[in-house]
């Protein structure tokens, strides 16, 4: 009975380890998963690439995202806004480009919204508002909960959705 003793523990062992291996093996969602959008807006080819946080139970706006102060309009690197030709964003001109699109929300509801032209930036670390090619300022509404940041685009301009708001913002 000794001998059956060690082999016994040696494969529980094992097994055990086999068990732990799969457990952490497992696919994981990213915090905060790369995601992107295109579509043709006005003639021209929008992107949007960016990544997006999920809420999972914090407050969002006046705390995780503070009011009047920049947000990368997403997480981790800033968001990219590309158009392939010049566009009007709610009435202002859009030279053709690449930019960085920054957000700044207001308690009264007003976002500032920003094209910054410095698209490769980590967060709004380094953001400066001498760098900015646009801004414009579009009124907030409540919008039903998505747990994850959503940009959408549609024939009249791209909307930013994340929790009970959405951002719309015009093209044209």
């Amino acid at each position: 009975m000794k001998a059956s003793y060690p082999i016994k523990a040696t494969l529980l062992l094992v097994f055990t380890l086999f068990v732990s291996s799969l457990t952490f093996a497992q696919d994981k969602k990213p915090a905060s998963p790369a995601d992107s959008t295109s579509a043709t807006v006005a003639g021209s080819v929008i992107k949007i690439k960016y990544s997006s946080p999920y809420v999972k139970g914090r407050k969002i706006l006046g705390e995780l995202v503070p009011f009047d102060k920049v947000w990368r309009a997403g997480a981790d690197s800033a968001t990219s806004f590309t158009t392939s030709k010049p566009i009007k964003v709610e009435g202002k001109p859009l030279p053709a480009g690449r930019y960085a699109f920054f957000v700044i929300p207001s308690a009264s509801g007003s976002w500032t919204i920003i094209f910054d032209k410095n698209p490769k930036q980590w967060g709004a670390y380094t953001y400066k508002e001498e760098n900015d090619q646009l801004r414009v300022t579009v009124k907030g509404k409540t919008a039903p909960k998505a747990e994850s940041l959503k940009y959408t685009i549609t024939k009249k301009g791209f909307s930013l959705k994340w929790d009970t708001f959405e951002v719309p913002v015009s093209i044209k």
